[in-house]
Parts: structure tokens; sequence; C-alpha cells
């Protein structure tokens, strides 16, 4: 079961007419093998994966984040030009940047792009997208696999420190959950204390 904040301003999002900034990837064969996000000007966002997933997830993004995805936007003119290099470059993708402002809507599609800001922008959405797959693979150790919790803690230690993670907070409640429960082991509960610690900390410091 994929959860991470309430899921109710899912609906909000795409019937608001705030401005509105989708990245999607289509990659066969890849895991997973589509991924779209939503971000609006205020932070909200979703994140899917598949066009119709019927279990969307909805959560805050942080400001710093979504006023560096909406600049870069700017920058790309709101993709009303082309960003494929239209190399004889391996396929890594069908990507698409969209643009959303009620009746203004643009979008690009490309495989390989040598545009910097382009590239900026792909990694801040790659970001959101490996934040959340620890997330699920945190969420899944912690029900299913508690001996597998220490092993998923240090991936999401290893994301932080190479500076990969968006959002960190987000993890909180797994965190607390698992510093709290004497079921895990003591190292895995050091480790999601120390890491909870962190995530405030940081948290406190933006706001």
């Amino acid at each position: 079961m994929k959860f991470w904040i309430i899921l109710a301003f899912g609906a909000v999002l795409a019937a608001s007419g705030t401005p509105k900034v989708t990245y999607s990837k289509s990659f066969p064969g890849s895991v997973p093998a589509y991924v779209e996000i939503e971000v609006a000007s205020d932070g909200k966002a979703v994140y899917r994966e598949t066009p119709n997933d019927p279990a969307p997830i909805a959560y805050q993004m942080p400001e710093d984040d979504t006023k560096a995805i909406f600049e870069l936007c700017e920058k790309l003119e709101r993709f009303k030009r082309p960003l494929d290099a239209n190399l004889n470059v391996a396929f890594m993708g069908k990507k698409t940047f969209k643009y959303e402002n009620g009746a203004e809507k643009s979008e690009t599609t490309f495989n390989y792009s040598q545009d910097e800001d382009a590239k900026l922008l792909l990694d801040r959405f790659e970001k959101v997208s490996e934040t959340q797959s620890l997330y699920f693979d945190l969420e899944r150790t912690i029900r299913f696999d508690k001996l597998g919790v220490q092993k998923s803690l240090l991936q999401v230690e290893a994301a932080l420190d190479r500076k990969r993670l968006i959002g960190g907070e987000r993890f909180l409640p797994l965190l607390d959950r698992i510093a709290k429960n004497e079921t895990y082991m003591h190292m895995a509960r050091e480790r999601a204390a120390a890491l909870a610690d962190f995530f405030r900390k940081d948290k406190a410091k933006a706001e």
C-alpha cells in the first residue's frame, strides 16, 4: 500500500488553476516503467507510477525545491521549444516536461538533452523519484522484513550523503515507528533515531 501524506489535495491539484509543472518518463523494462510527478507553484505535488494510477501519492514539496523547479521552467521558456538533442544515442526513456496555467499549456518530449537547464530540471525530478523508491522500500521492510530495515535505512542514509533526497521529513513517521519499537534491531533503532533527528533539525532550519 502506498501512503505518504493524505491524498485529499490530489484532486484539488488537478482541478485548481494554480500553475503546474509535470514531469513524466516512460521507460519499458525499467523499475518503475513509468513515473509522473506533478508540482504546483504552492508546492502541492502528486506522484504516479501509471498514467491512471489508482493510488497516486500526494505530498508537499519543500519550498526551495518548488521554487527551483519553476525557475528552471521559466529558463526553459515554459517548454515551448524543443529540448531533444537529436543525437544517435541509446534510448534512455521518453521524458516529457509540461507546463499548465489555466488555458496556457505547453510541453516538450525528449530522450536526451544537452540543454544544461533541462539537465538540472531532470535531475531534480529524478531525485523525487529516487526518494519515493526509498520510501516504498523502507515502508515495505517495516511491514514484512524487519531484518531488512537496517539495509533500507543505510540506503536512505547513503542517498542523503549523496544529496539525492528531496523532502526527507516525509520519512519521519516511519523513522519514529522504528526508533520506538524494540522489536527492531538496536542498530536499526539507533540509525532511525539519528536520521529522524537530522530531518527534524533540517526542517526547522528551513522554516
